[in-house]
């Protein structure tokens, strides 16, 4: 009779990730952070902390467990692992041709008029590895010059503090420069040489317009002031469950201006979530009572 073998090991490890161990992290996860891993992303999660294991010298994810618990910054360390951070320059480009003929053009006649400031505040809530800020930073920079007196401010927030590191140093692989207009391509980045060659760095103008810092949209309330004209929050909401998509909801329109628009991922809907704004194109969203880029009121959301 063969003896008894121990349970084989899965890509986790040596040790693979129990189901009653994968229940408390898929709890203390979403306590965290909002976001909630459904059964099926067992073998994943286990994948992407087993190295975190190997550099504490721990045996089992119920010890890793136990020192999440007991560490801050082991926790944040954890988020890290477990956040997806795909994002790509010019994302929903439909959404920037929206801002290009529709918001800034409105923007800079009622500025003409006085009817507005020319101060510009913008949020963008996910901003993972820096792409979708310095995107929204070479448009608004190239349509609303500082010569004219435009004063451009975009906060960046995440949950992973690997991508803000990643986002704050500017830096990319140059074929990422297929995804920027070659206008603004030449214009606001700055392409390597020597050992930096085959990167490119975006130039001092957009990068002087971001400030990064680090958030959790699971924690409220938001340490950040309102009023902003541009909140972007997208391919985050389709991470949480109903409950946490309507209190993230009801938090980022309570930041938004009254004249602001919100903008989400091509996945994602505000259907369901809130009566307190509409659509004012796909997905892009502005407060209920809010004329300012229709002309009129529409419908509540069904």
């Amino acid at each position: 009779m063969d003896k008894p073998r121990n349970p084989a090991p899965d890509a986790a490890g040596e040790h693979p990730l129990r189901k009653d161990e994968f229940r408390a992290f898929q709890d203390l996860i979403h306590r965290e952070s909002g976001i909630f891993l459904a059964d099926h992303k067992q073998a994943l999660l286990g994948g992407r902390l087993h190295s975190r294991l190997r550099a504490l010298g721990l045996a089992t994810y119920g010890d890793y467990f136990k020192a999440v618990q007991k560490d801050e910054a082991e926790r944040i360390e954890m988020l890290d692992r477990i956040s997806t951070n795909e994002t790509h320059f010019f994302r929903e480009p439909h959404q920037f041709e929206f801002l290009k003929t529709r918001v800034l053009p409105r923007w800079m006649e009622d500025a003409r008029a006085g009817t507005r400031s020319r101060s510009i505040r913008i949020w963008s809530a996910a901003c993972s590895t820096g792409e979708e800020p310095y995107s929204i930073a070479m448009l608004l920079l190239d349509q609303l010059p500082a010569s004219e007196g435009w004063s451009i401010e975009i906060l960046a927030t995440d949950l992973s503090t690997r991508v803000l590191q990643r986002a704050k140093d500017a830096v990319w692989r140059i074929e990422k420069a297929e995804e920027i207009p070659t206008p603004y391509l030449k214009a606001f980045m700055l392409q390597g040489t020597g050992p930096e060659q085959g990167k490119m760095k975006a130039g001092p103008e957009i990068r002087s317009l971001v400030t990064f810092s680090r958030m959790n949209l699971n924690s409220r309330p938001y340490p950040v002031p309102g009023g902003f004209d541009l909140i972007f929050c997208r391919n985050v909401l389709i991470y949480f469950n109903a409950a946490t998509k309507v209190n993230v909801v009801e938090e980022l329109l309570a930041h938004l201006s009254p004249a602001g628009l919100l903008f989400l991922g091509h996945a994602e809907s505000l259907h369901g979530l809130t009566e307190r704004a509409r659509s004012v194109g796909p997905t892009i969203y502005a407060p209920l009572q809010s004329t300012y880029f229709s002309g009129q009121k529409l419908p509540r959301l069904r």
